[in-house]
């Protein structure tokens, strides 16, 4: 589907969230016909991206201005959710295009431009300060490697995190957005899971990033951000880490979705072998395994729209958050996860030992959700520990709130 814009001088009408998940809906046979060759490839097929970017799903959470929709994060996470059904791969690189396009948005109205000038800008990044950062001609040298840096080199902008001087002597993580023709890719993405998301390692070396190009990540993750013109939107007062956190999630919901899809097509033709059942659609067995995979699909849902929802309505009013909110949104989001590959989990057991051909994609699935789940900011078990810290008075144990 492509979506209609109505010019309004240099900014569009954003299409309703129903027709939003609507052109994602309409592309999820394309990508699921696809999603062996992205994983073989390790990369998404250019034509994917160019489908996406033609129905302006990359557009989400970009900045009004530049003729993006500033998207709320519930049509943000339903819409990922519906292209993860397609492909785990899909969904997980477009969170992240959606994370780091949003985040341009929050640096200097001067990075801004140069960023989103040329229009169908993907930006990509990560979090882990695992670059440095020194002083130059009002700017920064930055040298590093960043590796899990999905969709790099489908991007034309990655966004690094360095270590950088302070006047007192000690360190602290700043953001740089550079040119991702600047840096150095290093094929180095061979996994289990996610693999059609071409999330491979950038290096820079000795690379000249100018300070209209860099945010300091520690206000950052207190909202104290450097656009001027952005500070009033809705969409831009929202926390960085909880924003990155609720948006990711979105792929583990389409991954459940996906998997019920595929049990569903194929249980009309399967019985379960060495039993008297010859469909195993009549075992009451069956019965229990979908109706629990079910419920907790809903469950995962319940979490993920109560912290997509809580993140819109403070976002619109402006209201500043407690402590309690934000480590609550990171367990919504790690709960969501956890309950969403319990329901594959549960969908993979009842599809039997046919299920581990590669021409059955409930494997790939199964795969791809484990992936998520080991992921740092939404690993059930880490947030779960956080939000108990917080509930018993204590400090939390991470400045990534």
């Amino acid at each position: 589907m492509i979506v209609k814009e109505v010019k309004v001088e240099n900014v569009v009408t954003a299409p309703s969230r129903e027709e939003l998940v609507r052109g994602a809906s309409e592309l999820v046979p394309y990508f699921r016909e696809r999603a062996a060759w992205a994983e073989e490839h390790r990369t998404l097929p250019r034509e994917a991206v160019e489908k996406m970017t033609g129905a302006g799903l990359l557009k989400m959470r970009v900045p009004h201005r530049y003729g993006g929709y500033e998207c709320d994060m519930r049509t943000t996470v339903e819409v990922i959710a519906e292209l993860a059904r397609g492909d785990g791969s899909v969904g997980w690189t477009v969170s992240v295009w959606s994370i780091c396009n949003w985040l341009a948005g929050l640096f200097s109205d001067e990075a801004q431009e140069e960023v989103f000038a040329s229009g169908d800008t993907r930006v990509c990044g990560l979090l882990s300060p695992t670059g440095t950062a020194v002083d130059a001609d009002g700017g920064f040298v930055v040298n590093g490697s960043w590796s899990f840096n999905t969709g790099a080199a489908q991007s034309q902008w990655n966004s690094l995190v360095a270590m950088a001087p302070t006047p007192d002597g000690g360190q602290q993580p700043i953001m740089a957005l550079a040119p991702v023709s600047d840096l150095r890719i290093v094929d180095d993405w061979h996994t289990s899971g996610l693999r059609g998301t071409g999330s491979v390692t950038t290096v820079a070396e000795d690379l000249y990033v100018p300070k209209e190009r860099v945010l300091p990540m520690g206000p950052a993750l207190q909202e104290q951000y450097a656009s001027r013109l952005n500070a009033d939107r809705p969409t831009y007062r929202a926390p960085l880490l909880l924003t990155a956190c609720v948006t990711a999630m979105g792929s583990a919901l389409g991954l459940a979705m996906a998997a019920k899809d595929v049990f569903f097509e194929r249980l009309p033709h399967r019985g379960i072998t060495y039993t008297t059942y010859a469909s195993q659609s009549e075992a009451p067995l069956t019965h229990l395994q979908v109706a629990d995979a079910q419920m907790r699909i809903d469950e995962a849902w319940f979490h993920a729209r109560r912290a997509a929802d809580l993140l819109d309505t403070k976002n619109e009013a402006g209201e500043q958050w407690t402590l309690e909110e934000r480590a609550r949104v990171r367990m919504h989001a790690g709960f969501a996860c956890r309950r969403a590959k319990e329901a594959v989990d549960i969908l993979q057991t009842a599809s039997g030992a046919s299920s581990i051909y590669e021409t059955v994609p409930m494997q790939r699935i199964s795969r791809d959700i484990g992936t998520i789940n080991l992921h740092a900011i939404l690993h059930p078990n880490t947030n779960l520990e956080l939000y108990g810290r917080v509930l018993c008075g204590l400090e939390p144990n991470t400045f990534y709130l």
